[in-house]
């Protein structure tokens, strides 16, 4: 079977695309699949290209992996219903194409024990957050990551510069350093490539919470922890399932998403960097551990936006549905949302 893997970064880019391109060398593996790949394809008709040229070439099953990639593999997928496509987004539900499916995972629960590791971290209490777009997974990492924060060290702030780039190091040296000025000491993010966030704060004698990718390596000292995705299990199942011609009707031709409390989230704790202390590395893994439980999480109300409006009610657990409408942030966020993409 040929697979074709589609992203829109370089694949040596410390995050969100390497992350991809580790799963599809090791898909690449298993007997009898051939994959594809393509990189630094833009969210333009450029990815309805790409996809085509796959087909030409035998491929039966396309991943899409790039958020703006969805409404072309959507297209694609009802013209070419021979071929079942994937996007990596899990970020609208509906009825779907029998050839169509996309997955992800509830990234804002790792994020949110890295929240936990820069509240400890912090001696200014104001960390920092260079995010992209201001869609719903950026949002949902955002107020994650200040909620964990806050768990653990309620005077915490986190202050936000948006990009308006996945990939845009130009632009992500000047927020590094804007936020720097305003007395930031950890850093995350939300951006497809985390080098040039992570060097600057680095140099900056700051923090950093990694994203997508575990870049321990790369930040050193200054490593605390992250999130890094984990593609392999599913796009292998993925693959296996279409192999065996049980992809209509199965958990992927749907909105898949794994989590926590399921055993399958595909986006898993990062190392801890040699300055996190063992009472907070066990800290963060007890809170991982009670993340797992069916019935937790961590948007559990209380919660409130930045003015004051309730967004989550005393005592109810907000569904991924839930989190992935929100469109506020959370108390303790310093900065505005542009208008979304």
């Amino acid at each position: 079977m040929t697979v074709g893997v589609i992203m829109i970064g370089s694949s040596h880019d410390a995050g969100y695309n390497e992350a991809v391109a580790d799963a599809a060398n090791n898909l690449k593996k298993v007997n009898g699949v051939r994959v594809i790949t393509a990189e630094q394809i833009p969210e333009t008709n450029a990815v309805t290209d790409t996809m085509q040229q796959m087909a030409d070439q035998g491929a039966k099953v396309i991943f899409a992996t790039s958020y703006g990639y969805f409404k072309y593999a959507l297209e694609f997928a009802k013209k070419h219903p021979d071929i079942v496509v994937l996007h990596q987004g899990g970020y609208q539900d509906g009825a779907f194409p029998s050839n169509f499916g996309t997955y992800w995972g509830a990234a804002y629960e790792p994020v949110s024990l890295g929240g936990m590791a820069a509240g400890k971290a912090t001696k200014t209490n104001k960390l920092g957050f260079v995010y992209a777009f201001p869609i719903s997974q950026s949002i949902a990492n955002i107020d994650a990551f200040q909620l964990g924060a806050a768990s653990v060290n309620p005077q915490v702030k986190t202050y936000l510069v948006n990009t308006s780039n996945w990939c845009d190091p130009v632009k992500q040296k000047e927020a590094v350093n804007a936020l720097s000025s305003q007395g930031v000491d950890v850093f995350s993010q939300h951006q497809d490539c985390q080098t040039t966030v992570i060097q600057t704060a680095k140099d900056k004698g700051a923090k950093v919470v990694g994203y997508h990718y575990d870049a321990a390596k790369l930040a050193g000292d200054s490593w605390l922890t992250g999130s890094a995705w984990n593609w392999t299990p599913v796009m292998k199942d993925i693959v296996k399932t279409v192999s065996e011609g049980k992809f209509k009707g199965s958990q992927y031709n749907a909105n898949w998403i794994g989590t926590f409390a399921n055993g399958d989230n595909p986006l898993e704790l990062a190392s801890f960097g040699p300055s996190v202390d063992k009472a907070t590395q066990d800290e963060i893994l007890a809170k991982k551990k009670d993340l797992s439980k069916k019935g937790s999480g961590i948007f559990t109300g209380p919660i409130y936006c930045q003015d004051g409006t309730e967004l989550v009610k005393n005592g109810v657990v907000a569904s991924y549905q839930d989190i992935n409408n929100f469109s506020c942030l959370v108390k303790g966020v310093v900065g505005t949302l542009p208008a979304a993409k």
